[in-house]
């Protein structure tokens, strides 16, 4: 039955979500500042946003694996350098990486200058794991490696090295 038929009136439509360029949640987990746009709650939870900027020399996180979500990654400006698996790649503003569940990846900022991305998760189910993070650091607690493959858990995501399905 169509929510029309059953409400005896047109469907209604989500809320438009607006996020101005100083508006958003605000994550920062050591030298990245990361600017939640969307986190899902006006998508039904099918895709979250955000915009990340990398310090320069930032070494990113250890090499991982997704097992529930894409991830794609649009480089604004800076120099963002992938490695998917064994390969590496440079990429410059305007190139558009994305990343299937099951693969195996990082970045970093090698370079001198900050770089900016915007970053994609479909589902959304990854937001909340920056969340964690920033949570952990909050608390003074250091962010140790098991930690953060604690916290990776939580979301469908393994350490590269780990050959389980997550």
């Amino acid at each position: 039955m169509t929510e029309e038929a059953q409400t005896g009136g047109p469907p209604a439509h989500p809320a438009v979500s607006v996020v101005g360029p100083h508006d958003g949640e605000t994550i920062v987990l050591g030298t990245t500042r990361m600017r939640v746009l969307e986190d899902g709650s006006h998508t039904g939870h099918r895709l979250a946003i955000a915009e990340s900027v990398l310090a320069p020399h930032t070494q990113g996180p250890p090499q991982h694996r997704h097992g529930r979500h894409d991830e794609g990654f649009y480089v604004l400006s800076g120099l963002v350098r992938f490695t998917v698996g064994t390969a590496t790649y440079d990429a410059t503003a305007g190139t558009l990486v994305m990343v299937p569940p099951g693969t195996p990846h990082t970045f970093a900022n090698p370079a001198d200058q900050p770089a900016v991305m915007l970053s994609t998760f479909t589902p959304d189910l990854y937001v909340q794991y920056f969340r964690d993070l920033q949570e952990v650091l909050a608390d003074g607690r250091p962010l140790s490696p098991q930690a953060n493959i604690d916290a990776m858990s939580r979301y469908a995501t393994q350490p590269a090295t780990d050959r389980r399905t997550p």
